[in-house]
């Protein structure tokens, strides 16, 4: 059976991390569900272009609307294997920390949660403040995983898109889920 994952995106800087994420679960046949947040539509689009959210909607196997609250995704009677939020604005982490759940992005990642199923944020904020640390421990201690998309220097990153595969990937590693070659490993 294949493997259900739910991508969320904020509207954090880091549009290139979910649409590299996408592309390596679609060629590893994983089934996506993407939401993202209002605020990300304009991230998106500076970063990917005007289609950039068309870019986004076209790698997942289902897509929803931000505020589409009756969706398959925000209840725990529809099985998932986990979620990643990736690129996760401080807004969206406090939404989880604090189960704030007023998008379907927010009550996705709740959901996740309380079904005790892998959730992955990947911030893109620095530096960070007391306040950015206090919501990443509420959500570790819950459960959640905090996944810096901090890149592995020893993996010989040659540009740009190896430094975006190998973040995606390590991310997506996080769910349990092997992304094969997208990803080196210590050797």
């Amino acid at each position: 059976m294949a493997k259900r994952i739910i991508v969320g995106v904020s509207g954090a800087s880091g549009a290139q991390l979910a649409l590299k994420t996408l592309e390596i679960l679609r060629a590893l046949s994983v089934e996506t569900h993407l939401v993202h947040s209002k605020g990300a539509v304009a991230s998106v689009q500076h970063e990917l272009g005007d289609d950039g959210v068309e870019q986004l909607r076209a790698l997942a196997s289902v897509t929803y609307a931000p505020d589409e609250m009756t969706a398959a995704i925000a209840s725990g009677s529809f099985h998932t294997d986990g979620m990643i939020i990736t690129p996760c604005s401080m807004r969206t982490l406090s939404g989880v920390a604090y189960s704030f759940s007023d998008n379907l992005l927010t009550r996705a990642a709740d959901v996740v949660l309380k079904e005790r199923r892998k959730l992955v944020l990947v911030p893109r904020e620095t530096p960070l403040h007391e306040g950015h640390l206090e919501a990443m421990l509420k959500v570790t201690r819950m459960g959640g995983i905090i996944t810096p998309p901090v890149p592995p220097f020893y993996a010989d990153m040659q540009n740009k898109e190896d430094m975006l595969k190998e973040i995606a990937a390590r991310g997506i590693n996080t769910l349990g889920i092997d992304p094969g070659v997208n990803m080196t490993k210590w050797q």
